[in-house]
């Protein structure tokens, strides 16, 4: 009688503790194959130039949200000669663990600092590889010279010998 007493508790442990495991394991996986967000409202904060010179607004301004599916990209500056530089992007995309697919649906650029003016960027799709490293996400952007590193509130935009960018997310 006293085993019978006992064996049920035991079973009862037993089970809990294999459920407990299963559960954690099932929701471990869900999380490695979720897709990774980027979601959100990020401002400007400041730029870092080859030279070391910081710029910071008003000189350079920019805010970028990814909501889901759409990215809308804003950023303008001035140069030391007073000349300014502005890109606009109205684009959808799509981010997997594995790749990050953008389509332009209408860009516009406005170059005084390297004498091209006025160019608009027609419709066009690209796919580009992404790099998972626990919290941070990187993409080099497929239409734009930075490598641009998600970690948290932050993102971290590095155009090699032209600026590194630090944004943060305010939404």
């Amino acid at each position: 009688m006293k085993s019978k007493t006992l064996l049920i508790p035991v079973l009862v442990v037993s089970a809990l503790i294999f459920l407990s495991f299963k559960y954690m394991s099932s929701t471990k996986e869900s999380h490695i194959l979720k897709n990774p967000s980027i979601e959100g409202t990020y401002k400007f904060i400041w730029r870092k130039l080859p030279d070391g010179t910081t710029i910071k607004p008003p000189m350079a301004i920019g805010i970028q949200t990814f909501t889901k599916d759409i990215r809308n990209f804003n950023i303008m500056w001035v140069d030391s000669s007073g000349k300014h530089f502005s890109l606009s992007i109205y684009s959808t995309y799509k981010l997997t663990d594995k790749d990050y697919t953008e389509t332009i649906h209408f860009g516009i650029m406005n170059d005084e600092i390297s004498g091209k003016g006025l160019t608009y960027m027609p419709n066009q799709t690209k796919t580009v590889p992404v790099k998972m490293m626990g919290d941070k996400l990187e993409i080099k952007l497929p239409f734009d010279p930075p490598t641009v590193t998600f970690e948290g509130n932050k993102i971290t935009a590095i155009a090699e010998g032209q600026f590194e960018d630090y944004w943060e997310k305010v939404k």
